[in-house]
């Protein structure tokens, strides 16, 4: 009861005391000393943006977990898929600084970001191969698979970008549509080296850029004077004389390629919004440990508050 009526009468003090301008010059400038204005701020406005920290925190865990069973589907067919081209490669061979007319760089990238900077690297990768292709004499030109690589080459490189394609990860990809994906490219641009330029998974969660080089074996046949080395010691049998057999080769090889560079880059997005997802997990984890601590330096200073004016006020009375 006392403490009623005491805080009865505080209130009735507390609005002359506080409009008098001696008390309102302490306060104003003890609120300019605080740091971060404790008292000048809501306790409500830290209750909603702690709420709105901690659904951005339950988001990014739950997309952690939907890339993380992702990954698990599609790594086992990125590893399967590595056995296609790399027996190829050790045949028809790999030459990433063969110097031809016309040139053609594949960009592998994703539809969706929100996956670290797995696609700002094969574009910069790219663009480093454009200017080393690049001549007086030489054409090099772009095919683009992903939007993020279209969005970002499309800037400075329009009039280089002879096909672009996007949403290729919508659905789960087989060899059956990457090669004809590839055979599209094959009919519609001319080229005499293909450079696919694409995001690497050695391990978990390690990801690097990766550019092996397809170009035409007729080519060259010519330019060794009709012999490729080892590829000599191969008897061919029926009507296909050498050059087109090897031609169907580097085709072959192509689409190989292709294909285990759209795996391996589907496997590296997954494996890289992971991450990005758990760091993000962890900052909203931080962020919301500070607003707590605020929240609770300013409930406290709102009591404090509360206490002075009360003891004021019976100061007051008993005065």
């Amino acid at each position: 009861m006392a403490m009623a009526a005491l805080r009865r009468e505080g209130r009735r003090f507390a609005t002359p005391l506080l409009s008098s301008p001696v008390r309102s010059s302490v306060i104003s400038h003890s609120q300019e000393e605080l740091p971060n204005g404790v008292r000048s701020i809501s306790t409500q406005i830290v209750r909603n943006r702690m709420k709105s920290v901690k659904n951005i925190q339950k988001i990014t865990k739950a997309m952690k977990m939907v890339a993380a069973s992702k990954l698990r589907a599609v790594q086992t067919r990125t590893e399967n898929s590595r056995g296609l081209w790399q027996p190829f490669t050790a045949l028809l061979g790999d030459a990433p600084s063969v110097d031809v007319k016309k040139s053609v760089i594949v960009t592998i990238s994703s539809d969706k970001g929100l996956c670290g900077g797995i696609n700002s690297t094969s574009v910069k990768i790219s663009r480093i191969l454009h200017k080393l292709s690049s001549g007086p004499e030489k054409e090099t030109k772009y095919v683009i698979l992903g939007e993020k690589a279209k969005a970002q080459l499309i800037r400075d490189s329009k009039q280089d970008i002879s096909l672009s394609i996007t949403e290729l990860q919508k659905n789960p990809l087989n060899y059956t549509q990457v090669s004809v994906l590839a055979d599209d490219i094959l009919k519609n641009v001319e080229f005499d080296a293909l450079k696919i330029v694409f995001n690497n998974v050695p391990k978990l969660l390690l990801q690097w850029t990766f550019a092996p080089t397809c170009y035409a074996i007729m080519e060259r046949e010519s330019e060794a004077g009709g012999k490729l080395g080892e590829l000599d010691s191969y008897e061919i049998e029926g009507a296909e004389t050498k050059g087109e057999v090897l031609q169907n080769l580097a085709e072959f090889q192509f689409s190989c390629i292709l294909f285990n560079g759209v795996l391996e880059n589907a496997c590296s997005e997954q494996g890289a919004r992971m991450s990005a997802m758990d760091s993000s997990s962890r900052n909203a984890g931080d962020m919301l440990d500070r607003l707590t601590l605020t929240y609770n330096r300013t409930r406290q200073a709102s009591i404090t508050t509360e206490l002075i004016e009360i003891i004021s006020g019976a100061s007051a009375l008993e005065g």
